[in-house]
């Protein structure tokens, strides 16, 4: 049952107030794409890493060869598209048929720990379908047009996070209802979830936070310095 995972760097970053592509920003004198592939590929469960990058930034992918060496399992990367779906389907249609499960990971979530990766692969594994997620910690409102429409139990909610792993075959079919419903999803999840199949959740770490204003970068250098500190933990 091999596993691929698809690492989505082709996303601008317009809020991380950059000047540079968001996956391509330095965490601790790496990119982020090279900091979430390395904890990907070294997962057991991961057969094949494959970066999905903009179009525009193959090149600055080639030119930055250094920073990939030594990540195992590195596939070419591929180009994405426009929406986090085109790329999803760019990703996929790079993929050969000994694959079985895909991982899809943002590369905007550096720190996402291997033995994590390895458990939602697991349980997709069983369930077919899983991600990561961590329980919310703030009441959450419903709110349309300036108003709360609705209080969901706390209990209830969780935070989505990255990886989520499926059936390469369910996840096709999510996108192309999808893309013939004309719908766009925020996460893969959410797209399966619209073909009636059951999302299984696995309860995550904190620290997989995305990577989204600048004030992200310092809780992330913070986090991985204390993670180093305790020797990888």
């Amino acid at each position: 049952m091999a596993t691929a995972a698809l690492v989505l760097a082709a996303g601008r970053g317009d809020r991380l107030r950059s000047g540079i592509p968001k996956a391509f920003v330095r965490l601790a004198g790496r990119s982020l794409l090279a900091h979430a592939l390395d904890a990907l590929a070294r997962s057991p469960e991961i057969d094949l890493a494959v970066p999905v990058v903009a179009a525009s930034d193959l090149d600055r992918f080639a030119a930055l060869a250094a920073e990939w060496q030594g990540i195992p399992k590195l596939a070419p990367p591929v180009a994405g598209g426009l929406e986090r779906q085109d790329s999803v389907k760019a990703g996929l249609a790079a993929l050969g048929a000994e694959i079985r499960f895909v991982a899809v990971h943002d590369a905007a979530r550096p720190l996402v720990r291997g033995e994590d990766v390895s458990r939602v692969v697991a349980a997709a594994r069983v369930h077919s379908a899983a991600l990561l997620a961590v329980p919310a910690t703030d009441t959450l409102k419903r709110v349309r047009a300036g108003l709360v429409v609705e209080t969901p139990p706390r209990p209830e909610c969780w935070v989505a996070q990255t990886p989520q792993v499926f059936r390469i075959e369910i996840l096709r079919e999510a996108l192309a209802k999808a893309e013939h419903e004309g719908v766009l999803g925020t996460d893969d999840a959410q797209l399966v979830e619209r073909l009636g199949v059951a999302v299984h959740v696995v309860e995550g770490d904190p620290a997989n936070l995305k990577i989204t204003r600048p004030e992200d970068l310092v809780l992330a250098e913070a986090l991985l310095e204390a993670r180093n500190r305790r020797g990888g933990a």
